[in-house]
């Protein structure tokens, strides 16, 4: 049976008035003026048409439908006695001669009013994701990441990237979070892993001699969920460039990106090209953070010297931070409120005071600071009416605590704010090694394949002692949009010498190497190109051009917050068939 149309919902114009159509889509509603007269809404994936209904016994067969049936529609176009300017097919409406029901929703009540679902609960639009994705609000989104996606891949390919698949099935390797694995029936007790990043496949290409790789790539990771990251999977544009440096593979995707963001993005204003590029520990001590929100004018002072040594127990022997805002307006419930949040986040307590508007020293420590009022004033060129937020702690703990708090003074105080645009920086000179919160050893901070500031030599100073490797910089490189950490990417360690060294002072020797990255290091060995890479994440990128908070609005089938497919029932028990398959036997989980 075909269910051929002349027309979509969202076509039909004064122009088709007195033409015979047929429209097919959801019987969105149906309103009963009287016993032979009714109005129906009929919507598909274009739109929305009003039908009306003159006839009784056309009328008792609607009765009989339930909403969201698919139904077609034949009849003649006419023009709309009272128009709907707000409706692209606002002009006219369609007098139905039959109409065929082609799909019965079986149901007399819904989960939730399709046009409204966003209002429902997020695990029943998750579990009837279908129904919510009907809502051309919900819909809208996912058109719009088919678009960009589109965009990007012609952008790459303009500038002269090659786009190549990656295999889905390869072997685990530390990347950072923990793999998804797969076991294999034919090699019992043996298993694949789904890639975190294609990152080995596509530093191989470039040794086998392909210049310039892209992919719109999916991405596994098991890892928690947060508002902006989506737990399981994921998508990245991911690239990598042959004999180049960081200065490429960042020009290259400023020139991607930015007609993107201007085309699609809810705001109006984007960062010219070149992106303002902020180091590392630079970002830590103006912003506290490594994602900062350039959107936010405010900075972070060190005020260590100023008030370390006033008498207020939190703050002797500690780091102390300063944040300054003029013109403050908010009152002590805001403060407050504003306190506890950052507590919440941070997992420090901040502090602060006021200066009023009589030049007087008010609020929070006010007593502590008091007796060096003029110094403070001076230091911080404190004007009447300003507030000044405090964080004091280890080094880290106080500039994370008052990063919290300026993005959430940011918010608090629009005035110095300047929401309506898209702010980008790129991120530079991260640390090379760090220390494992929970190995409490020298680990990788980023990504290991990274090439160090000072190559072998470096390197080699570190593990004579001679360095700390705490201090080693690597070329890497992160793009932040609006607070968002949308890409990262480094110039590659493409000597195999350069790698032994740098994984020796993370307790790895050269068999390690070898054994863990075999192909990555035997290709090494035959000559490798210097290269460089990136891999803005699409998710994250879709969800800053609609605005929207959580990322799971702008992936068509989410998981939710518990890494759970509540629609398909996944993950899912299964047969004792198929565990004996696989070699594998299921026990208890002890908590």
């Amino acid at each position: 049976m075909t269910q051929s149309r002349t027309h979509n919902c969202g076509e039909l114009r004064q122009s088709n008035v007195g033409e015979h159509v047929r429209l097919v889509g959801w019987l969105e509603n149906v309103r009963l003026v009287s016993a032979n007269l009714a109005f129906l809404v009929l919507r598909d994936f274009y739109g929305t048409t009003q039908a009306v209904i003159e006839d009784e016994g056309l009328l008792a067969q609607v009765k009989s439908i339930n909403k969201e049936s698919t139904i077609a529609i034949n009849g003649v176009v006419r023009e709309r006695s009272s128009k709907n300017p707000n409706l692209p097919t606002g002009d006219i409406e369609v007098v139905p001669e039959s109409i065929e029901l082609l799909g019965r929703c079986r149901y007399n009540e819904l989960p939730f009013q399709i046009n409204r679902s966003k209002e429902a609960d997020e695990s029943i639009r998750l579990k009837y994701r279908y129904l919510d994705l009907r809502n051309p609000e919900v819909k809208k989104n996912i058109i719009l990441r088919s678009n960009v996606v589109a965009a990007l891949r012609a952008a790459m390919i303009g500038e002269g990237f090659l786009e190549i698949t990656t295999p889905i099935l390869t072997a685990s390797s530390p990347e950072g979070a923990r793999d998804y694995l797969v076991p294999s029936r034919k090699h019992p007790g043996k298993f694949y892993a789904l890639p975190q990043a294609p990152q080995q496949f596509k530093q191989l290409l470039m040794t086998s001699g392909f210049d310039r790789y892209f992919q719109i790539a999916p991405c596994f990771r098991d890892e928690d969920a947060r508002g902006d990251r989506s737990p399981g999977e994921f998508y990245q544009l991911d690239m990598e460039m042959a004999f180049a440096g960081q200065e490429d593979v960042l020009a290259v995707l400023e020139r991607v990106l930015v007609p993107v963001f201007e085309k699609f993005g809810k705001y109006d204003r984007v960062s010219k090209a070149p992106f303002r590029r902020i180091r590392y520990n630079d970002a830590l001590e103006k912003y506290g953070t490594d994602k900062p929100d350039l959107r936010i004018d405010l900075e972070i002072t060190d005020a260590t010297a100023l008030l370390s040594g006033i008498g207020f127990g939190p703050f002797e022997g500690q780091t102390v931070k300063a944040i300054v805002v003029t013109d403050f307006a908010a009152t002590r419930k805001q403060i407050d409120k504003l306190c506890a949040d950052v507590e919440v986040q941070a997992g420090q307590r901040p502090y602060w005071f006021r200066l009023d508007e009589n030049g007087q020293i008010v609020g929070g420590i006010a007593k502590f600071v008091e007796p060096v009022k003029a110094e403070v004033i001076e230091a911080l060129k404190l004007k009447p009416g300003c507030f000044v937020g405090l964080a004091a702690g280890k080094l880290s703990a106080a500039q994370k605590t008052a990063g919290v708090m300026r993005s959430k003074l940011g918010v608090l105080c629009p005035e110095h704010m300047d929401r309506e645009q898209y702010a980008f920086c790129w991120i530079v000179d991260f640390p090379m090694y760090e220390i494992g919160e929970e190995s409490g050893e020298l680990e990788f901070c980023h990504n290991p394949f990274s090439m160090p500031n000072g190559g072998l030599e470096i390197l080699k100073k570190a593990a004579a002692g001679e360095v700390d490797p705490l201090t080693i910089t690597a070329y890497q490189y992160d793009l932040v949009i609006n607070g968002y950490e949308s890409a990262s990417g480094a110039v590659r360690n493409h000597d195999p010498e350069i790698m032994i060294e740098a994984f020796k002072l993370v307790r790895l020797g050269e068999e390690d190497v070898k054994s863990k990255f075999p192909a990555m290091y035997n290709a090494f060995c035959y000559g490798a190109p210097p290269h460089a890479g990136a891999a803005p994440g699409v998710d994250r990128i879709i969800m800053l051009l609609t605005g929207e908070e959580l990322i799971r609005d702008v992936i068509a089938f989410p998981m939710n917050k518990s890494a759970q497919d509540v629609m398909m029932g996944a993950p899912s028990e299964v047969t004792p068939k198929q565990l004996q398959e696989l070699s594998i036997s299921v026990t208890a989980h002890e908590e």
